[in-house]
């Protein structure tokens, strides 16, 4: 993790090669369905490789997949995944609140509508025997929204023999505090701002814990700031190869560690650093759903035995607030257990009963649609005259609530699933 490129000068033997979703009758359905609770093999390689690119795309996607959804990914025949992530947050997805941004690792390109997204990983992945990734769709929707497919490509070299015994595997955990518990911690009386101090990490926190040697590549975080205030007094504290505190490295604030001014306000995105969401709820600053990135492209924590990464919530951990993270990492196998991944409920974000009630209606017409779709586009049947023009109401309302109008959503889809059932449809 050197260099943020490769040397594109250099000839090498590898095969370049490609998993997707193409349609192998040579018709253009050049994409997947996954059912409620199915899981599907994305990719499924042989032998030694690497994986270059991976890249999806869904049209009207449920806001809902990005969380409902998880990618798992499994090294030379590993009994439990390297990676274990809902599939949004893996791509840089906040709460299941898209922001489109380019980075030199990860990127979420525009397509033809306001919430058709391209989402793009250019992490390498190296194996020697083998590797699988799987998308298991936990929900009980299709996957996919009003269109109900998935196009992708997993992108990838063949090489002759293994890659070299210093290419550690790729690894990617999620995890989630909700909400984090703010910590009475001591107060000098003398000082007027910021008054309380820290010399721990109990309270922090805690990205990963992790076992082996290697080293930690990039950083995905969320800050759900339900509390309102600046939120990002919180030092990152990273602790190598089990030292007691204070660690290694130490931060002095969250801003710093994704290379912002003080106290971000705006999104920003840059190569390896960016914090590509900040909504600023109902006009007050810092506060609502935040995302932020770091690529630890050219600064690699490095580890021999173990390694606890942990960031405060808030100066001495005094902010109640839902924190969730993806850190990505390399390091030579066997890794220590992954922390039972939370089911649906313990995964969704924090949203107003309007836009639940407007993603449960959401469902309900896009169920609708891909029988629709299904039978137009694969069957060439009869699509009924009243269905057509509910499509361009459909997708505006989806647009809304997409953008946040969670109420105005709510009620345009509710009638619009009236006017379904007037038809008879049973949804």
């Amino acid at each position: 993790m050197s260099q943020p490129l490769p040397p594109l000068e250099q000839i090498t033997r590898a095969r370049s090669r490609r998993a997707s979703s193409w349609d192998r009758t040579g018709a253009n359905d050049d994409c997947i369905r996954i059912e409620p609770g199915e899981t599907r093999v994305l990719a499924d390689i042989s032998g030694p490789g690497r994986i270059t690119h991976i890249y999806m795309t869904m049209i009207q996607p449920h806001p809902l997949d990005y969380r409902d959804a998880v990618l798992r990914m499994y090294w030379d025949d590993e009994s439990t995944p390297s990676v274990e992530v809902p599939v949004g947050d893996f791509f840089g997805i906040s709460n299941c609140v898209v922001r489109r941004f380019s980075s030199a690792l990860m990127a979420i390109h525009p397509g033809c509508g306001l919430m058709d997204h391209g989402l793009n990983c250019y992490f390498p992945m190296p194996f020697a025997t083998g590797a699988r990734i799987d998308l298991v769709n936990e929900s009980p929707r299709v996957f996919g929204g009003g269109f109900g497919r998935l196009w992708y490509h997993v992108d990838y070299e063949e090489l002759d023999a293994p890659p070299s015994e210093d290419s550690g595997r790729f690894h990617a955990q999620w995890r989630r505090e909700c909400l984090t518990n703010a910590h009475e911690a001591p107060v000098l009386p003398t000082r007027g701002a910021f008054p309380r101090i820290n010399t721990s990490s109990a309270d922090n926190y805690v990205i990963l814990e992790a076992q082996g040697q290697g080293h930690i590549a990039g950083l995905h975080l969320q800050v759900d700031n339900v509390a309102g205030g600046w939120y990002g007094e919180g030092d990152d504290m990273i602790f190598i190869d089990g030292e007691s505190w204070p660690p290694s490295i130490h931060g002095t604030g969250t801003e710093e560690v994704f290379g912002g001014g003080a106290c971000p306000s705006r999104e920003y995105a840059g190569l390896y650093t960016g914090f590509h969401l900040v909504e600023n709820l109902g006009g007050e600053t810092f506060k609502g759903k935040n995302a932020m990135f770091r690529w630890y492209v050219h600064d690699p924590i490095r580890f021999r035995k173990a390694v606890r990464m942990t960031i405060e919530h808030g100066h001495a951990n005094d902010f109640e607030n839902d924190y969730a993270s993806v850190v990505y990492w390399y390091q030579r196998e066997p890794h220590a257990p992954f922390p039972a991944l939370s089911p649906l409920e313990g995964r969704r974000p924090l949203f107003p009963e309007a836009y639940y009630r407007a993603c449960e209606h959401f469902a309900a017409l896009a169920s609708m649609q891909v029988k629709y779709q299904d039978g137009f586009v694969f069957e060439n049947a009869h699509v009924p005259d009243w269905h057509n023009p509910l499509r361009d109401p459909i997708a505006k309302a989806h647009e809304l609530l997409c953008s946040g109008s969670f109420e105005p959503a709510c009620e345009q889809l509710a009638r619009l699933v009236d006017t379904a059932r007037s038809h008879g449809e049973p949804i």
